[in-house]
């Protein structure tokens, strides 16, 4: 499902990365948060490519969908 999301301790502490680089899914969703259009995104770091981006997206839209509920303990 993600296939270009990687998790290595030894590469930006374990964090969410793309393809065992040093570009972190967090990263890449705040450049775009921050106004930055994919063909700037893309110039500036030309080892991505357009499924990276998309990925890393969707990954962080799979994340924010995740349904927390409360723990009820008895009554």
């Amino acid at each position: 499902m993600f296939d270009r999301i990687t998790f290595d301790p030894q590469i930006m502490g374990g964090r969410a990365c793309i393809r065992g680089m040093r570009i972190t899914v967090s990263h890449l969703v705040n450049l775009v948060a921050n106004g930055m259009s994919v063909s700037e995104i893309l110039a500036e770091y030309p080892s991505l490519e357009p499924d990276d981006l998309r990925q890393a997206l969707h990954y962080a839209a799979f994340l924010a969908s995740e349904e927390v509920h409360p723990l009820v303990v008895g009554h």
